[in-house]
């Protein structure tokens, strides 16, 4: 894998827009290593120029989404002298809106994170997907908006954080043999529960490398080809018995489970 590519992240707000889409942007390329640098509240041309002479001597990328004319202006001007890259996010996409609309943008900083209703729903789903995560409390079940269910490193924490950032409360209940599933996933209505499993290649990997962060022998019993079977077939047991939908995860981003699931959900909506 080659070196790391430095991407400094400047906003005029927290600089939570700029680096997801430069963390999105970089997914694209798997052979190359990334590391970022948000640098947030750059509401002066001193801390960009600060910017400009760090990013020159790392060979870094830069990815803004400054608001304020002036601040965008002097960061694009001065990188194009200096020939760092820089990727002007906001910009061109306040210049479009603005020609389509006819209306002047208000130009203030962090007007996405006002703490409006949607603001706090996310808020409040984080709260949810972290309080119920790996099946702490059975209770929160009849609560969630959908309950992911799996077997061990099928994604679930990931993907209930995830989805919760998009304002659905999401909980999820980890499948093992030992240990029988709460009463409360039989009581969920139809398309509140979705299963998902993996490949038993993909999953032996993932629990090897598992254990080798933990500092155990990759053999262990976790990571077992027979114990690995064991697990996967009786989550499909519990998820034949439940009747719900299966995902795949296999080979799979979390981004990409994620879009699946908000489809799932978007239809059960409609129908």
């Amino acid at each position: 894998m080659d070196k790391p590519m430095f991407v400094f992240v400047v906003s005029d707000s927290i600089g939570e827009t700029a680096e997801r889409v430069a963390r999105a942007a970089a997914s694209q390329f798997r052979e190359q290593a990334f590391e970022f640098k948000r640098i947030p509240y750059a509401a002066c041309v001193d801390s960009l120029d600060e910017v400009l002479k760090e990013a020159a001597n790392a060979h870094a990328l830069i990815v803004h989404t400054l608001v304020c004319p002036e601040l965008r202006g002097h960061l694009n001007q001065l990188a194009a002298e200096h020939q760092i890259p820089c990727v002007d996010i906001m910009g061109p996409a306040l210049d479009a809106i603005s020609r389509v609309s006819h209306h002047t943008p208000r130009l203030q900083p962090g007007l996405v994170h006002q703490l409006d209703e949607e603001y706090y729903r996310e808020i409040e789903a984080v709260e949810f997907a972290v309080k119920y995560d790996d099946g702490k409390d059975p209770r929160g079940l009849l609560r969630a908006d959908v309950v992911l269910i799996g077997v061990s490193r099928t994604s679930k924490t990931p993907l209930s954080m995830y989805l919760a950032h998009r304002g659905f409360r999401v909980a999820n209940v980890p499948l093992v043999p030992e240990v029988s599933p709460p009463e409360e996933l039989f009581m969920l209505p139809e398309g509140h529960v979705i299963g998902l499993t993996i490949s038993e290649k993909q999953l032996k990997h993932i629990r090897e490398e598992r254990l080798k962060v933990l500092g155990l022998q990759p053999n262990a019993n976790y990571a077992s080809d027979e114990r690995i079977q064991e697990e996967l077939d009786y989550a499909l047991h519990i998820m034949e018995k439940l009747g719900c939908p299966v995902i795949d995860v296999t080979q799979r981003a979390v981004e990409e489970t994620a879009s699946q699931v908000m489809q799932m959900l978007a239809e059960q909506d409609r129908g």
